[in-house]
């Protein structure tokens, strides 16, 4: 599992920031995962971002810097994307994503248990 530590570090303070909401980090999807309130909100995975935030907004962060479809089984799964360090260098565009992942998260199912 690799990931960017420098980047892990940049959205762990980013996070820390937020009011009211329960962080837990998590080894998952080839990287490490922030789960926000008990599920999963944004992804550190190699040099880039994993981002899961509303299926409404696909449009909208498909015309985004840096934006590459999650593609699973053949298939684009909305709500879900990575984005390449271009497209996050600045920081309201960091912003722009953390926010929308946050946004989305108390609508966000949670994972069922095992």
């Amino acid at each position: 599992m690799a990931y960017n530590n420098e980047l892990v570090n940049r959205v762990r303070k980013r996070l820390a920031m937020e009011e009211n909401i329960d962080i837990e980090e998590k080894k998952m999807f080839s990287g490490l995962s922030f789960l926000v309130n008990g599920k999963m909100c944004i992804n550190i995975s190699h040099d880039n971002l994993m981002c899961r935030y509303s299926a409404e907004l696909e449009d909208e962060v498909s015309e985004k810097k840096g934006f590459l479809p999650m593609i699973m089984k053949g298939k684009q799964l909305k709500g879900y994307c990575y984005v390449e360090p271009i497209g996050f260098q600045k920081l309201d565009d960091f912003d722009y994503w953390i926010k929308i992942c946050l946004d989305y998260n108390p609508t966000a199912r949670a994972s069922k248990k095992k």
